[in-house]
C-alpha cells in the first residue's frame, strides 16, 4: 500500500473515532443533565422551627398545572404548616386562574392556613386567585384590583392582502369563524364575543362579592378594570392587611400558631444543563412561543 493511500487510512479512521466519540459524549450530557434536572431533592429550606411552605405565581399566567401541583403538594403534607402564596403578576388566562382560585380554596377550606403576599403587581387573575386565600397581604404600593375581563383579537386583512394572501373559510356556523384575522369583525362577532366576556366578568364579580363579604353595589365602582395601590386597597376593603413578604410570613407564622422561627420551604429550581447553556436565550424564545401560541384569548389581566 503506498504512502499515500496509508495517509488517506489513517485521517479516515482518525475522523470517524472524533465523530463517534463526539456523539458519545454529546449523548452522555443529555443524559447527565436528564438525570440531575430529574433528580435530588425537591425542597431546599432553612430556619428551625415548624414548616411555611413558598408557592410563587410570577409573570403571566398561561397554565395552572405547576402551580396547581405545588398548593396539592404541600397541602397535603402533614409537616407543612402553613402556605405562603406569593403573587407578582398582570393576571393571565381566566380558566388557569380560575384553577388556581379552586385550589387556593381547597386549601383554606381544608383547615390549613395560606395566605397571600402580593407583589409588584397582584391584578386581575393575580387578584382573582387572592380571593381563595385565608388572608390578604400587600404592600402600599402593590397594583392590585383590576378587576374584569379582556378579550383581544387581531386582524391581518389589510396586510394579507397586500402580500397576495387570501383564505378561504368553510363553516358550520355564522359565528364558528368569528375572531378570525383574515376578516375584520363584524356587529354578530362583536356582540357574540361582548356576551362571553360579560358572562365571565360576572363569575368574577361573584367571587369577590362573596370572599369579600361585599354588596354587589359596593363593589361596581371598583370593577371598572383599573388597578388601585394595596392603601387603596386596604381603604375599600379589597385587601386585608399592608405589609411586606416578610410581614406576610411572621403573619401567617402567627396565624398558624408556629412558636420561634418558622422554617421556610420552597421548590428547588430543577437544573438543566441544556438552558444553563442556552441561557436567556431560550427563555426569550419560550416567551415568544407562549404570548403567539399559548397565552388564551379570554383573560383576566391588567393591560397598561
Amino acid at each position: 500500500m503506498s504512502t499515500s493511500a496509508s495517509a488517506k487510512w489513517f485521517w479516515g479512521i482518525f475522523l470517524s473515532l472524533v465523530f463517534i466519540g463526539m456523539v458519545l459524549v454529546a449523548v452522555g450530557l443529555i443524559l447527565f443533565a436528564a438525570a440531575i434536572k430529574g433528580g435530588g431533592n425537591e425542597y431546599s429550606s432553612f430556619g428551625s422551627g415548624d414548616k411555611i411552605a413558598i408557592v410563587e405565581i410570577n409573570d403571566v399566567i398561561i397554565s395552572s398545572e405547576k402551580t396547581v401541583e405545588q398548593i396539592k403538594k404541600f397541602r397535603e403534607d402533614k409537616s407543612i404548616k402553613a402556605i405562603v402564596l406569593r403573587i407578582n403578576t398582570p393576571g393571565g388566562g381566566v380558566a388557569a386562574s380560575q384553577e388556581i382560585y379552586e385550589e387556593v380554596k381547597k386549601t383554606r377550606d381544608s383547615g390549613k392556613i395560606i395566605v397571600v403576599s402580593m407583589g409588584s403587581i397582584a391584578a386581575s387573575g393575580g387578584y382573582y386567585i387572592s380571593m381563595g386565600s385565608s388572608l390578604i397581604v400587600c404592600n402600599p404600593g402593590t397594583l392590585t384590583g383590576s378587576i374584569g375581563v379582556i378579550a383581544q383579537f387581531m386582524s391581518i386583512k389589510d396586510l394579507a392582502e397586500k402580500l397576495g394572501i387570501t383564505s378561504t373559510t368553510i363553516k358550520s356556523g355564522s359565528l364558528k369563524d368569528a375572531g378570525n384575522p383574515y376578516r375584520m369583525m363584524n356587529d354578530s362577532d362583536k356582540a357574540y364575543f361582548q356576551d362571553v366576556v360579560d358572562n365571565s366578568f360576572q363569575q368574577f364579580l361573584d367571587v369577590v362579592a362573596k370572599e369579600r363579604k361585599m354588596e354587589m353595589e359596593k363593589l361596581m365602582p371598583y370593577a371598572n378594570g383599573r388597578v388601585f395601590t394595596g392603601l387603596q386597597a386596604k381603604e375599600y376593603g379589597l385587601i386585608d392587611s399592608l405589609g411586606t413578604f416578610e410581614d406576610a410570613i411572621r403573619i401567617t407564622s402567627k396565624m398558624a400558631g408556629i412558636e420561634g422561627e418558622p422554617r421556610i420551604v420552597r421548590e428547588k429550581k430543577r437544573f438543566s444543563l441544556f438552558e444553563e447553556i442556552m441561557g436567556s436565550k431560550l427563555e426569550d424564545v419560550t416567551d415568544i412561543k407562549d404570548r403567539l401560541f399559548d397565552e388564551p384569548i379570554l383573560q383576566y389581566k391588567f393591560e397598561p
